[in-house]
């Protein structure tokens, strides 16, 4: 490995923003005459579609996010590749699109990572090499259907924290508008969920807030996610509460999933899954709360703003002590400081 850490591109990695940078390497597969093409690297980080293709005019799209990280002993690991190929394969489904085989996507998460190493930032940088496989429709279609042809993609790129100051407390805001239908896509990754919440992303950093948090559309009375992100709380006797839907509209969050684990099988929490009532946040009966995802990993909420209600979590001074214990250890596990559950880090090169 002495030799990949000279050979890393010469950047500042401690000052890196959440941003694109174009790398050596993509990875292309075709889906053509139904079936997927055998897939390789590509230098030629652009795409040439149809004016026609489905993607521009009924929304086939999907997406993932993950990370590969370089360890304190110099490997480069991914963390769960194995949970994203799973998540993509449903939203496939759900959108009427050929799924991705399971296998064959985490065969290409390694060899795009393994042709980009240089781009991996190194251990200790606080920056990590992102990593987003995306699914389009580009077959030709006009009436009201799925196409006939698409593309997977893979893009790489190294990227620095998701919030500006890293795990230091944000302020959010619960949005006007809904995210997601009850019973509809929200519990997929699909590109048209994000669309949904632009403006209600722009507005809330217009209003000097980080994100929004949206409650359940259909009574507007249980707290269900944030844009990016899905929330976990902690209550007055430290047990960590996570939201569930009872109209299946939240994102299923790999680190959200491997928070669970974590905080109750290696620091002995007690965990509650289960819907939760906004009127609970009102109440004070939390004393930390995080927004969770692979970009961020864990952002602690210091206040959520509901119209003029301002309500304190932990305040925005530092972190909670369980939100910072949980993510010390999740990261921990996902650099090879701590030893995790067998399997969550999968070594690639």
């Amino acid at each position: 490995m002495e030799g990949r850490r000279m050979e890393k591109k010469d950047l500042d990695w401690g000052s890196l923003g959440f941003s694109y940078m174009p790398t050596s390497y993509s990875y292309v597969c075709n889906w053509r005459d139904g079936a997927w093409e055998e897939g390789g690297l590509t230098a030629d980080h652009s795409v040439t579609i149809s004016e026609c293709a489905g993607i521009l005019h009924y929304c086939q799209e999907c997406f993932e996010g993950l990370k590969a990280y370089t360890t304190e002993s110099g490997d480069i690991v991914c963390f769960r590749p194995d949970l994203n190929a799973d998540r993509m394969y449903e939203t496939a489904e759900r959108l009427c699109m050929p799924p991705f085989p399971k296998d064959k996507f985490v065969e290409a998460v390694k060899e795009v990572v393994k042709a980009n190493l240089e781009w991996v930032p190194p251990f200790g940088s606080g920056a990590t090499l992102y990593i987003r496989p995306v699914m389009f429709a580009t077959g030709v279609v006009i009436g009201v259907k799925p196409a006939t042809e698409y593309q997977f993609r893979i893009l790489v790129t190294p990227v620095g924290p998701y919030y500006k100051g890293g795990a230091v407390p944000i302020s959010i805001c619960v949005s006007p508008f809904d995210r997601a239908a009850p019973r509809g896509t929200g519990n997929i990754k699909a590109g048209l969920n994000y669309a949904m919440s632009l403006q209600a992303n722009v507005e809330a950093h217009a209003n000097g807030f980080a994100e929004n948090l949206y409650l359940d559309s259909q009574s507007r009375t249980y707290v269900e996610e944030a844009g990016g992100a899905n929330i976990i709380f902690v209550n007055k006797e430290g047990t960590l509460v996570v939201p569930q839907s009872h109209t299946d509209s939240i994102l299923p969050s790999i680190t959200r999933r491997s928070l669970v684990v974590v905080a109750r099988d290696i620091l002995g929490m007690n965990v509650e899954e289960r819907p939760v009532k906004f009127a609970e946040v009102e109440a004070g009966d939390f004393v930390e709360a995080g927004l969770c995802g692979t970009a961020a990993v864990i952002s602690p909420v210091g206040k959520i703003t509901n119209g003029d209600e301002v309500i304190e979590i932990s305040g925005m001074e530092a972190a909670g002590p369980v939100m910072t214990k949980l993510r010390n250890t999740l990261t921990g596990i996902q650099s090879g400081e701590i030893e995790g559950p067998e399997g969550w880090v999968v070594k690639i090169a």
